[in-house]
């Protein structure tokens, strides 16, 4: 492991103990073999002048909740030092109290919540403290004989401490081994099956002990040969039996679930080991990571209800051979293991399915390390049990905000490089959703548009495209829900004498046959997702045609036909077919100022008034189609299928 520290970065910040502890936590942070999404945490002491003028030895550490790679001077709570070594001395305190007390030694009540581990970096003497789950050093930890491996390593400049709850049980525990001991005889703490503690009064000395150590920890597993991981190739890809595995892994959780499938040769390899089912089985790589992976994955195997309904018979007598009190989280898996396939990662969010995605990535080394050095020895049961459902962990996970509208859910979008498309992407983005926006035009196809949001280039008329992107789509993301069929162009007007035939079969193609397609191709995957939903985007011109565009509202019509008959076919597979009839959206790249202002002209009013021609006299923008086209999308119109609703501002011609 290399170090990322630069002087010239650092010696900027050589005045400001914050921003400096801000700089070398981020450097961790970067590394996902020390740490992974919100796991690990820093410190650092400093005196600050409180109100009165007074000097106070203050600890800034990290706060719950907050990611070592991401964060900011605000993440840290600023916590006086006395209260926090006080507690240490205490022959017990309950986590209630524990977390009471702390907060009540905060200077900044607006702070975050201090770590869980605040107490244990108070009673290390030294001013930069660093905690991290480095990969290398846990795997050694949990293999046969982990603590005299860790103590030929590390001799007497590590102190080993068998495991214990982190917490004040924790800080406790190494207050009373530590009563006689000469700190800075001491490089660092290694918590057996947990993680490892270094600290200095530099922030480069503190740090790089920990890139040292963790190095040590590697050369190590390197001359004993655990280093190798099996590796293969996926077999061929079923993207059906993943739309499966998706939709039943979300009616167990009981909320739509992405599921993220990796093929990697590292993930297929791990999968295609004959001894997959009893090693994945063991336990996880730190206890800290229960809280989002659940104690073992899913295995994959046979029929996707069944298997999933094992791990939530499996799981639910795991709760009840360790409970006391506790309610019962949910039974969902949150990764899989899927023989001949690869891995597989659950989230509720894309964010939460990446960060699982991760943590079993660095699992599926770690195990195969542990089994090369004599066999995988992870945490007993009953201790993971008690991070699992330990009232202070779980708060991390409740620290979001309440889940939006389409969270979970994953919508594909046609036409979405601009206008009505653009604003559905958007606007489903918005209330949640993972969506795969489609365009012929799209800027740079391939490329994240936002989080959640990614962007592909195709011709929605030619079959062989419309298959590649909904099989993308439900590659990427494990199922489709939501589909908004919008692309479409309108062609120049002519008279039924003047139509050009090449213009009248492009409108056929694009605004009729295209949906078709598309429809088709997404089908099996709708029937597979959850709360299975179409909007399909027709126009004005269905009830209201006008003359000179008679290729475009043939098109629209029997695009709005096709839609009525599939409503009737697809309401028995529980997919919802609707039509929204935009008119006059102005912001759309057809309306440019010069066609306004001629249109206008013509009609001998300004470009306002024109623009506000309906009954309701307000104009009508791309955004207000996309909001009808959510709430058709919605749980509020879970009982519609079939409706035409237009979207023109009232029109005398359509009512």
């Amino acid at each position: 492991m290399q170090s990322l520290w630069r002087d010239t970065d650092a010696n900027t910040l050589a005045n400001d103990p914050l921003a400096l502890r801000v700089y070398t936590s981020r450097l961790l942070g970067r590394e996902p073999s020390l740490v992974l999404h919100g796991g690990g945490n820093t410190s650092v002491k400093t005196v600050v002048t409180d109100l009165f003028g007074d000097p106070v030895d203050v600890i800034y550490v990290k706060g719950t909740g907050w990611d070592l790679a991401t964060i900011a001077e605000e993440g840290f709570a600023p916590v006086r030092l006395d209260p926090l070594r006080r507690m240490a001395d205490l022959p017990a305190l309950s986590d209630s109290d524990m977390v009471l007390w702390q907060r009540s030694a905060m200077l900044d009540p607006d702070a975050p919540v201090p770590s869980i581990e605040a107490i244990l970096h108070a009673i290390i003497p030294a001013r930069f403290v660093d905690h991290t789950h480095a990969d290398a050093v846990v795997a050694l930890s949990n293999s046969p004989e982990g603590e005299q491996r860790l103590s030929r390593l590390y001799g007497d400049g590590v102190l080993l401490v068998p495991y214990v709850m982190p917490g004040f049980a924790l800080a406790r525990a190494v207050r009373d081994m530590t009563v006689h001991t000469d700190w800075s005889r001491l490089e660092g703490v290694v918590l057996l099956q947990h993680g490892l503690f270094t600290f200095a009064d530099e922030a480069k000395e503190s740090y790089e002990r920990t890139i040292r150590l963790v190095s040590e920890a590697e050369e190590e597993l390197s001359r004993c040969g655990a280093l190798d991981v099996a590796r293969s190739a996926a077999e061929p890809e079923d993207l059906l039996l993943l739309a499966q595995l998706r939709r039943e892994a979300s009616r167990v959780r009981g909320a739509p679930m992405l599921a993220l499938l990796d093929r990697s040769e590292e993930a297929a390899g791990f999968a295609g080991r004959a001894d997959i089912v009893s090693i994945a089985t063991k336990g996880p790589l730190t206890p800290d990571h229960v809280i989002r992976t659940k104690p073992v994955p899913l295995i994959a195997e046979g029929n996707p209800r069944t298997s999933v309904e094992r791990f939530a018979a499996d799981y639910d007598a795991y709760f009840v051979r360790n409970a006391k009190q506790e309610s019962r989280l949910d039974v969902a898996p949150r990764w899989g293991v899927w023989p001949g396939q690869g891995t597989l990662a659950f989230g509720t969010s894309l964010r939460d399915a990446r960060a699982v995605a991760d943590i079993a990535r660095h699992t599926v080394r770690a195990i195969q390390w542990g089994e090369l050095l004599g066999g995988w020895r992870p945490l007993a049961e009953a201790e993971i049990f008690a991070v699992e459902y330990w009232e202070l962990e779980q708060a991390k996970l409740k620290k979001g905000a309440t889940p939006r509208l389409f969270e979970g859910r994953i919508a594909l979008v046609t036409g979405a490089g601009s206008g009505i498309g653009r604003a559905s992407a958007e606007a489903l983005v918005a209330a949640g959703a993972t969506v795969v926006g489609v365009d012929i035009r799209a800027s740079e196809p391939g490329r994240a548009a936002g989080p959640d949001f990614l962007e592909l280039r195709a011709d929605v008329s030619i079959g062989p495209e419309v298959v590649s992107v909904v099989g993308e789509t439900v590659r990427r993301f494990g199922g489709l829900d939501l589909l908004v069929s919008n692309a479409g162009f309108f062609p120049t007007s002519q008279a039924i004498g003047q139509i050009d035939p090449s213009i009248w079969e492009q409108s056929l193609r694009v605004n009729l046959t295209s949906h078709e397609l598309l429809l088709h191709s997404a089908l099996p995957y709708l029937e597979r997702g959850i709360d299975a939903s179409v909007v399909i985007v027709g126009s004005k011109n269905v009830p209201a045609p006008g003359p000179g565009a008679a290729s475009y509202s043939v098109a629209k019509a029997g695009l709005t036909q096709f839609a009525r008959v599939a409503a009737l076919e697809l309401a028995p597979r529980g997919v919802r077919v609707n039509v929204v009839h935009p008119h006059a959206v102005f912001d759309t790249t057809f309306w440019t100022p010069a066609v306004l202002e001629e249109r206008a002209r013509r009609y001998g009013v300004t470009v306002d008034e024109y623009k506000k021609s309906n009954l309701l006299q307000r104009e009508v923008r791309s955004a207000d189609v996309a909001a009808v086209v959510c709430a058709l999308l919605s749980p509020a119109f879970s009982r519609t299928t079939g409706a035409q609703v237009p979207i023109d501002g009232g029109n005398d011609r359509v009512i």
